[in-house]
């Protein structure tokens, strides 16, 4: 492959990066025939641009107004984690007796993990997550309607967001695609960010749950503050520093 310019060369590294989930710095170096160190200049500047995120050895796309993972792909990455991340979470339910479960695959661990041993209302935008939980005998599923994202299989729009704004739910369950102390909750698409805003105003307790990948990373679409939250689940692969720093901000900050 000839690639003459920086700029060439890291439109590549994102386009791969994009394709494939990850990108290593190793391969990245032979197939664009260039040294190990120009890759890694390459990452950093595409870091700061808000474009990757680096790993040791490599990089990961971060999610953008461009550019969203698939709920097929989210099922395949980090799941071992998220299952972690959701058993905890959904021990948090405490004596909540309506329940909003978020779009998204770790929102989704969550309502499996849920006991079904009571009776519980979960509402949700997650055709995923309804199709869980329809058959549960003591549950009533409450499917927000709306226009169907085919990337997440989630209802977004009016129809949701009107139809979520005449409840009020004990406890919501909510996913996004970055968390920082500074921009807060923030995910890509302004239709999934109102619906996301929505369920946290119906809310009287919210927790996040999401891995450690998610800390650090900004995407385009604010819709909630690090303080607006009662709990964060996440894993040990977030340094307990750092979770310090955020409990500082208010909520409990679990690790598993």
């Amino acid at each position: 492959m000839t690639i003459r310019t920086a700029e060439e060369r890291q439109r590549e590294i994102v386009r791969a990066a994009r394709a494939t989930g990850s990108v290593d710095v190793t391969a990245l170096a032979t197939e664009l025939g260039v040294a190990k160190e120009t890759i890694r200049r390459d990452l950093r500047a595409l870091e700061d641009h808000g474009l990757v995120r680096r790993t040791h050895g490599g990089a990961y796309p971060v999610e953008s107004a461009g550019f969203e993972t698939t709920l097929a792909f989210r099922a395949t990455s980090h799941v071992p984690e998220k299952r972690r991340i959701a058993a905890a979470a959904a021990e948090l339910l405490g004596d909540a007796e309506t329940v909003f479960v978020d779009e998204g695959f770790t929102p989704q661990l969550i309502a499996e993990a849920l006991p079904r041993d009571r009776p519980l209302t979960v509402v949700t935008a997650s055709l995923p997550v309804a199709g869980a939980l329809a058959e549960a005998e003591q549950f009533s599923v409450l499917l927000l309607g709306g226009r169907v994202r085919s990337g997440t299989l989630a209802t977004v729009d009016h129809w949701t967001t009107k139809m979520l704004a005449g409840f009020v739910v004990d406890l919501a369950f909510i996913g996004a695609n970055g968390i920082t102390r500074e921009h807060g909750l923030t995910t890509p698409d302004p239709a999934v960010s109102e619906v996301k805003a929505q369920a946290i105003r119906a809310a009287r307790r919210v927790v996040f749950a999401g891995t450690h990948t998610k800390f650090g990373a900004v995407s385009f679409c604010r819709f909630a503050e690090v303080g607006a939250l009662e709990a964060i689940v996440t894993s040990t692969l977030l340094p307990a520093a750092e979770a310090h720093r955020y409990s500082l901000l208010g909520p409990q900050v679990i690790r598993v």
